[in-house]
């Protein structure tokens, strides 16, 4: 990828590693015989919907948006799912959906009317198993309000096609099997009388050293068992692991009680929040993080929010003004949760391939005003 191109702050997708993501996820849609669909929360960028829609059986929406532009973009309607739909918002919900999926037995008997055999319902289950050690991203720690429980669901309406469930964030093979597992035992009694089972997301197969083999076998064993039950797997990040980064610039370089920060023409705040929330270190090029007892450097946001920054890092090249930082695998999520705190501008959005970079979207002054009027 030939930096000087590419525009900053800006983020890029490897068309090549994607096509190399999308080989693997349908290695295991054909070799397991399961429907795999892409999750918009983790990956919205419908100018590569083109190199996805060929692979994927479906798109799971999480809003009526996303669920609009599975159906404008994608050519799909969508597999919805929300923890609670409005009056305003549902008659276009099943006007763009295929399947739609309740958060509670409430909201069910709330718009179960409004449904049509032509959707597919489902009720969002929680099988009260965690594998996710960061609390703002386990769906089933207690008191959870996302699904129901095997105690409050101890039959099922007659008019439940499917069962939904999400337990898992960039999890194993292992811990897939594992939610199979915990699942049948939960609401085993249940399956006689459902048509599907969507396993949500989590399910990290293209990451490196990741078992897909156990994945496979584990799903061949479930069908085997329950051959009436289709099984769904609806990935985010592992359609993208690996395959952008977001390129910033260095502005400024300041240097207060012995801390030396670069000031970047980013905000990790509006522009990577998972690093403050949830909270982890990005990886960056020709960067490590900087050893007890070293002196490194601090990368601080161009925003006012005194937290904005994260450090340390020792780089191969001192960083100066004009220096390029590169952040790795910024494609999933990241670009979905950006927002224009303090007015800083969205980077840019682009696609690299064999023919060098393209623009697909350039963020300006209407598109920050619009988003307030």
């Amino acid at each position: 990828m030939d930096l000087s191109k590419i525009p900053s702050p800006c983020y890029v997708l490897d068309e090549r590693l994607l096509l190399a993501n999308l080989k693997i996820i349908d290695h295991v849609r054909q070799q397991a015989n399961v429907e795999i669909i892409i999750a918009l929360k983790g990956f919205a960028m419908w100018g590569a919907f083109y190199m996805i829609k060929e692979n994927v059986d479906g798109v799971s929406a999480s809003s009526i948006n996303e669920a609009r532009l599975s159906f404008e973009e994608m050519g799909m309607p969508a597999h919805t799912y929300s923890p609670a739909y409005t009056d305003a918002d549902f008659e276009n919900v099943l006007k763009y959906s295929s399947h739609v999926t309740f958060n509670s037995l409430t909201q069910y008997e709330r718009f179960r009317k409004q449904t049509t055999r032509a959707v597919s319902t489902g009720l969002r289950i929680n099988p009260e198993f965690s594998v996710v050690d960061t609390a703002i991203y386990n769906p089933c720690s207690p008191g959870s309000r996302l699904g129901i429980t095997a105690q409050q669901l101890t039959k099922l309406p007659v008019d439940i096609d499917g069962l939904h469930v999400h337990a898992l964030c960039e999890s194993t093979a292992e811990a897939s099997k594992n939610l199979l597992d915990a699942v049948e035992k939960k609401f085993g009694h249940l399956f006689h009388q459902i048509k599907w089972l969507n396993l949500g997301g989590g399910h990290l197969m293209t990451a490196k050293n990741y078992n897909t083999r156990c994945l496979i076998d584990a799903l061949k064993t479930f069908s085997k068992k329950y051959p009436h039950i289709k099984i769904i797997l609806e990935p985010g990040a592992a359609f993208v692991w690996e395959t952008g980064v977001l390129v910033a610039n260095v502005e400024d370089v300041v240097e207060n009680a012995d801390i030396r920060t670069a000031i970047l023409n980013i905000s990790f705040s509006a522009h990577l929040p998972d690093c403050l929330e949830m909270p982890y270190k990005p990886r960056i090029r020709g960067a490590v993080e900087t050893s007890a007892g070293k002196r490194g450097w601090r990368l601080g946001a161009n925003s006012c929010l005194a937290g904005d920054f994260m450090g340390e890092w020792t780089f191969d090249e001192e960083p100066r003004i004009g220096t390029k930082i590169i952040f790795e695998d910024m494609m999933h999520y990241t670009m979905v949760k950006t927002t224009t705190f303090n007015g800083v501008p969205h980077p840019s959005i682009g696609i690299w391939n064999e023919n060098g970079f393209k623009l697909l979207k350039k963020f300006e002054y209407e598109d920050y005003k619009n988003r307030l009027s």
